[in-house]
C-alpha cells in the first residue's frame, strides 16, 4: 500500500471539458479517459469498449478487479450492468482517485470498492480467487515497467481463478510492445488473442484458457443475460470485431 504522505510524487491530471464531454488528461495530446456528460455510463472510448469482449468468455463473473480508475469508465460500467458481480477497483495515484465524483464513479458499497494501492502488489497477493482482472494502469510516462513486467503477468495469471480470463490493453506503439505480448504469451502458455481496438491506438490483449478454447462459435452473436439491450446494442460490434479477430486466429490466418 502506498505511504500517503508520497502524495506530491504522483502527477496531477486535469479535466478538460466541452459542452458534451470531460475527458481526464495528464497532457493535452493524450486523453486517459472521457465522459458523455448526457450519457455518463455509456463507453465513450473504443478501446473500453473491446475489453468489456471478457463477457464473451466469462458471462456472469463473480468476482472481478481492475488496475487502474481512470475516469471509471469501465468501473462505472460493469457496477452497472453486472449487479451481481463484485468489483473491486486499485489505483495507485491518489489525484485519480480525488475525480471519482467529476466523473459520477459510484460510491463504494457491499459490492463496488475503489482503493488507493499497488496494481502489482495487488495480483501478487490475489491468489486463484478472481473471474476477471482488467488492466488499463497508465500514468503520465504511459504503461509503467510494474505493471507489464514478466513477473507482473506471472502474478496476474495466479490471481485468476482456473478458467478467470485477463484482460490487458497495451498501446500498441510503445517501443516495448511486442516484448509485453511475449511475456503474456509465456504466462499463459500461448493462450492469448490480440485485439486492435477501432481506433487503431490501442491493442486490447485477452489471455486465459477461456479465451481460444471456450467460444464454441465466435462467429455466433449473442447478447450475454446480465447484459440491458441498450448495453449489448452499445457493445456488440465490439463483441463481433473481437469474436472475427479469434475466428481468424483460430484458423490461422
Amino acid at each position: 500500500m502506498p505511504d500517503t504522505a508520497d502524495t506530491h510524487s504522483f502527477v496531477k491530471p486535469f479535466v478538460y471539458e466541452t459542452l458534451s464531454t470531460r475527458a481526464m488528461h495528464f497532457t493535452i495530446c493524450e486523453i486517459q479517459s472521457r465522459m458523455q456528460v448526457l450519457q455518463p455510463h455509456a463507453l465513450d472510448l473504443a478501446y473500453t469498449r473491446t475489453m468489456m469482449a471478457f463477457l464473451l468468455f466469462v458471462p456472469r463473473p463473480e468476482a472481478l478487479a481492475m488496475i487502474g480508475l481512470g475516469g471509471g469508465s469501465l468501473a462505472k460500467f460493469c457496477h452497472r450492468q453486472l449487479p451481481d458481480t463484485r468489483i473491486e477497483v486499485v489505483e495507485i495515484n491518489p489525484h485519480v482517485i480525488a475525480l471519482r465524483e467529476q466523473f459520477q464513479v459510484p460510491p463504494d458499497d457491499g459490492r463496488f470498492q475503489v482503493r488507493r494501492g499497488d496494481g502489482a502488489h495487488f495480483v501478487r497477493d490475489a491468489q486463484d480467487r478472481l473471474d476477471v482482472l482488467l488492466v488499463d494502469g497508465f500514468d503520465h510516462e504511459g504503461q509503467p515497467p510494474a505493471l507489464c513486467s514478466q513477473a507482473f503477468y506471472d502474478d496476474c495469471r495466479n490471481a485468476l481463478r482456473p478458467d478467470g480470463v485477463l484482460v490487458v490493453n497495451l498501446h500498441t506503439a510503445h517501443a516495448e510492445f511486442q516484448r509485453h505480448a511475449s511475456r503474456l504469451h509465456r504466462a499463459f502458455d500461448g493462450d492469448v488473442l490480440l485485439v486492435g481496438d477501432q481506433e487503431c491506438s490501442n491493442t486490447i490483449a485477452f489471455a486465459g484458457q477461456r479465451v481460444l478454447r471456450g467460444l464454441g462459435q465466435p462467429g455466433v452473436m449473442r447478447r450475454p443475460q446480465s447484459l440491458a439491450r441498450d448495453a449489448w446494442e452499445e457493445l456488440r460490434p465490439a463483441f463481433a470485431h473481437v469474436a472475427a479477430t479469434l475466428q481468424r486466429q483460430r484458423e490461422g490466418l
